[in-house]
């Protein structure tokens, strides 16, 4: 494949999936600025948790349970968390739950990509080999990105529970992920018959999520009394 087809191969999922979950927002979509900053964010923090997961392996060693968990989930995700945290946590444009779903996935999807175009350059991917990744770790993280935004959502919506969903805001992607990275190293030859239902699993997951996040919009009501008086 000549380079722009596989750029092209490489870079077209993330940006697939981050405009389905921003049109999935029913009822305010966000500031495209500020979704693409948080892509290119997330781009960004590729090459700081590079160095640290090198300096993990050097540490921690390469055994598959660590290296799932501690040396590739938890950097990765911590790094978008803190992203998320601090650029959009208390923006103005974050006014109801869904929003936190956009946000994290934008920062998610942004570190899938340029994952991805490294992979499609260093590995000489073919172009179903780039579909295959295309449903396994570009889609693993947009899937991640929905459950830390999900949470990032109840945190600043339901103040009594804040502290409670910002951990879970980060615990649980940091879970699901090492999850799926222990999984593709265990299951190396019949990763079909564990991935696909892990897959399945986490889009039903998410799903619902972005169901429940549209659902809790306090501009659903204001919505709903517009359509009324009209």
């Amino acid at each position: 494949m000549s380079v722009l087809t596989v750029l092209t191969a490489a870079i077209a999922p993330g940006v697939a999936l981050l405009a389905y979950f921003y049109l999935k927002d029913r009822y305010d979509t966000e500031p495209i600025s500020l979704v693409i900053k948080l892509f290119l964010f997330g781009v960004l923090i590729v090459f700081p948790v590079m160095v640290l997961q090198r300096a993990l392996v050097q540490g921690l060693g390469e055994e598959p349970f660590v290296f799932s968990f501690l040396t590739s989930s938890l950097p990765e995700e911590f790094f978008k968390w803190f992203l998320v945290y601090f650029i959009t946590y208390k923006h103005a444009s974050f006014d109801e739950p869904y929003d936190g779903i956009v946000y994290a996935v934008a920062v998610s999807l942004g570190f899938a990509t340029l994952e991805n175009v490294f992979y499609a350059f260093l590995n000489g991917s073919s172009f179903s080999s780039l579909m295959i990744r295309a449903f396994l770790p570009v889609s693993g993280h947009a899937m991640f990105g929905v459950m830390m935004g999900y949470h990032f959502g109840k945190a600043k919506f339901t103040p009594e529970h804040t502290r409670r969903h910002l951990i879970l805001a980060l615990a649980l992607p940091v879970f699901w992920h090492g999850v799926f990275d222990y999984t593709l190293l265990l299951s190396k030859a019949y990763w079909v018959w564990f991935m696909v239902p892990l897959m399945c699993f986490l889009w039903l997951r998410s799903l619902r999520k972005v169901n429940r996040a549209n659902a809790k919009s306090p501009l659903r009501v204001a919505t709903r009394e517009d359509q009324v008086k009209i």
